[in-house]
């Protein structure tokens, strides 16, 4: 049974793939022990510590969703989650010996080692195991057999996808037609090389091919094709999936989320729940702390300059929309000479704007205004990556000029982000400017990822603080 192989061979490679990772753990715990030490005395309390390491690794990557079925999935998302896995495993290794008050007698050397020779080993042994399985896939090998059911656009972009995607293993055996009266359908009819089936065939074309997959390709609207398909296919033990065509949504994280008991498919929810909360809110507040202490000094020569060359407040408190938008208030070194606004407005800086101090200037080409904002983020009300928080004034503006201008709120404002890196930053003089800002904010909301935001903060550093839009 071409199915049941399949089967047998994917359960294969997840037992051999749960068997080598902890091969890999306790030889890279070993090396980087032997590595470290000259003698075998201290062996015995280094064993305890790796073997009580183990299944806490185990139940971590099952968590994580790493023994799962990637195929045709993105491998880049698999080796971060397990790298990440292995970053909580480490941090409860370490709180657990702080409580228990020994944390002394463990080598910090020895841990490091451990956890990047761990973490390298696990990605390059994946790495090979995608490129093997991407080969043999390729020439034929661990195939699934896939039916789609519809004659529609989507049916069309799933075959070319899946022709182009050889490596992912999906044989895509024919399309059923649910009765699809359709210019589309008719070009489908046309154009493909796939057999064609009638939903009255489908018991017996099941019965004589293995279906592992039946994907239905068809609208929300069609409910009443999709009962037949799934009255149709009740007996198979396939997986059926179902492909609506909702590439007309802006998505925000998109996905299945039980609520009353009732599933119900994310149009737009925010990512920041669950555990992504946990580890966005723990990496800024430590960045943060780590960054106002490294530029304390700094902050205080800026504060200085400010006071001695002009009037006024050292901070500029500016109250904006946050997450969800709360309203916030927002620190910055004021760049400015005093001055008020007429009628509630907010009037953006532009490139010779007189209003600019002496040293303002300087700080605002060089980012060095933003900094109080680290601050902002030990409190909770930004992060250190997240779209740039704007004046209330400009959301009440854009909002209504841009259809999904507020969808930036689903999660904290940030100090920098994935517009700000690409060079959408400085004034929106032009109101394609920020429907581009906003494209690349929700382009980062959609993708986001602990990697991602290491990525932003990399790219910040090399080209973020300064530009032609910074002024």
């Amino acid at each position: 049974m071409i199915r049941g192989k399949v089967r047998h061979s994917e359960e294969l490679i997840f037992l051999s793939v749960r068997i080598l990772d902890v091969f890999i753990l306790l030889t890279s715990a070993l090396l980087s022990y032997y590595w470290n030490f000259s003698t075998v005395e201290l062996f015995s309390q280094y064993k305890a510590l790796i073997l009580a390491a183990l299944p806490v690794f185990v139940i971590a990557q099952e968590n994580f969703g790493i023994y799962r079925s990637w195929r045709g999935g993105n491998y880049l998302k698999m080796f971060a989650q397990s790298i990440l896995s292995w970053i909580v495993v480490l941090g409860i290794l370490v709180v657990s010996l702080f409580f228990m008050k020994i944390s002394d007698q463990f080598s910090r050397v020895w841990l490091m080692t451990w956890a990047v020779t761990n973490a390298v080993c696990l990605v390059i042994f994946r790495a090979v195991l995608f490129f093997l399985l991407r080969m043999v896939r390729s020439r034929g090998g661990n195939q699934k057999n896939v039916l789609i059911f519809g004659l529609t656009p989507t049916a069309q972009s799933l075959i070319r996808q899946s022709q182009e995607a050889v490596w992912a293993g999906f044989n895509i055996v024919g399309l059923v037609d649910c009765e699809d009266k359709t210019i589309e359908a008719d070009y489908l009819k046309q154009k493909t090389t796939h057999k064609i089936y009638k939903l009255e065939e489908l018991e017996k074309v099941m019965a004589h091919v293995r279906i592992a997959e039946c994907w239905i390709a068809l609208p929300f609207k069609d409910e009443d094709k999709i009962h037949k398909i799934l009255f149709a296919t009740r007996h198979s033990t396939a997986n059926i999936r179902l492909v609506p065509d909702i590439s007309s949504f802006r998505l925000i994280n998109q996905g299945i989320t039980e609520i009353v008991g009732m599933p119900m498919l994310d149009l737009s929810a925010s990512p920041m729940t669950g555990t992504n909360l946990i580890i966005k809110t723990i990496f800024d507040k430590v960045f943060a702390a780590f960054i106002l202490v490294l530029i304390l000094p700094l902050m205080l020569a800026i504060a200085a300059a400010i006071k001695l060359t002009s009037r006024g407040p050292v901070i500029f408190k500016q109250k904006r929309h946050g997450w969800e938008t709360d309203e916030i208030m927002v620190y910055k070194f004021r760049s400015m000479y005093i001055h008020e606004e007429k009628d509630g407005s907010v009037t953006q800086a532009t490139k010779h704007d007189v209003r600019l101090t002496r040293v303002g200037k300087f700080f605002r080409r060089t980012s060095l205004d933003e900094l109080p904002q680290f601050y902002n983020v030990l409190q909770g009300r930004m992060s250190v990556v997240g779209p740039r928080p704007h004046a209330i004034a400009h959301n009440h503006q854009y909002k209504e000029l841009i259809v999904d201008y507020m969808l930036r709120h689903k999660v904290k404002p940030g100090i920098t982000g994935w517009a700000q890196v690409n060079g959408y930053r400085g004034e929106t003089d032009t109101l394609e400017k920020m429907q581009k800002r906003v494209q690349f904010d929700l382009y980062y909301i959609q993708n986001w990822s602990p990697w991602f935001d290491i990525k932003i903060i990399v790219m910040t550093i090399f080209k973020g603080f300064i530009g032609k839009n910074v002024y």
